[in-house]
């Protein structure tokens, strides 16, 4: 007799719908065909495959020349996140900076440093509502381009923050999930992220400023064209035309998707250091780990456009 070979039969064991799964991930940092190009006004040290690099050889404090904005901003579009270290900028220096890249906001919800436009996170006495993945300020209907966060303080060990490039989010979506959101728009709202901190009666003076908006879930960036996943945890609260219940499925799906390691980076601070990140094509996590600690940040806003 011959002996044939047999598949082993496993036992059934499934694992839930939905969900991040192990294996290899496309991971894609610029638009399909562009090339990289060297930078000649700095050096950039890159910190992921696909998101973050440190600058280094760019003195913030000073005027920049345009030739060296003009490279900056090349390598925000191709990094999305970019880091400064040991710059110890005054509130106008910071404020200067951000300026180059359009006209600043301010936030009524947020505690302001030495000048309105800029906003200050002293996480001491008060908790902490930046340890969830999103994007700023979703709930106005033109959310920020971007913003510069610069550490006054920090704490012992901890405090760390993450941001996730999502449109390497938005890559790795199934194709079945990508069709069924291509053209859908999800609701946006300041009081889900608030609300957690807030009395009722600070977020009721607001109401009026800040009405729900209608954005789209898969964003282009209006520079490189990308495809963004732009709905977050903070301000999401339902996608249009769906029923509750496939919405909050739906949505659940497309919030985990920052949470893979290979779309993200991470940085530890140190006093001085500065960020500056484009808020179009991100959601960004502040660790909350250094309690009793303090740890104290500056933030200046860029004002953005009308998503699309």
């Amino acid at each position: 007799m011959t002996a044939t070979a047999t598949t082993p039969v496993l036992r059934e064991a499934r694992i839930p719908a939905d969900g991040l799964y192990e294996g290899p991930r496309e991971l894609r940092r610029v638009p399909e065909g562009r090339p990289d190009r060297p930078y000649e006004r700095f050096r950039l040290i890159p910190l992921g495959r696909v998101i973050g690099a440190e600058i280094h050889g760019v003195d913030l404090s000073r005027p920049l020349e345009a030739a060296v904005r003009a490279e900056l901003d090349r390598a925000l579009l191709e990094w999305k996140v970019l880091f400064f270290r040991d710059q110890h900028l005054t509130s106008r220096q910071q404020r200067a900076f951000a300026g180059l890249w359009g006209e600043l906001e301010t936030n009524p919800l947020l505690a302001t440093g030495d000048d309105p436009e800029v906003a200050r996170l002293d996480r001491t006495a008060v908790p902490t509502f930046e340890n969830v993945w999103h994007t700023d300020v979703t709930f106005r209907e033109r959310p920020a381009l971007g913003a510069v966060l610069q550490l006054r303080e920090v704490p012992p060990v901890g405090g760390d923050t993450l941001w996730a490039d999502m449109a390497a989010a938005y890559d790795n979506l199934d194709p079945e999930v990508k069709e069924r959101i291509e053209g859908a728009r999800a609701v946006h709202d300041f009081i889900p992220g608030f609300a957690r901190f807030y009395p009722p009666e600070r977020l009721a003076a607001h109401q009026e400023e800040f009405p729900p908006v209608e954005h789209p879930v898969v964003r282009r960036h209006p520079v490189t064209g990308r495809r963004t996943i732009f709905v977050n945890a903070s301000f999401t609260t339902r996608i249009v035309g769906f029923a509750q219940e496939e919405s909050d499925r739906l949505l659940r799906l497309l919030f985990q998707q920052a949470h893979a390691p290979e779309f993200q980076v991470r940085f530890s601070w140190r006093a001085g250091d500065v960020a500056f990140w484009d808020n179009r094509a991100t959601q960004h996590y502040a660790v909350n780990d250094y309690a009793p600690h303090r740890r104290v940040a500056e933030r200046v806003a860029i004002a953005g456009d009308r998503p699309h």
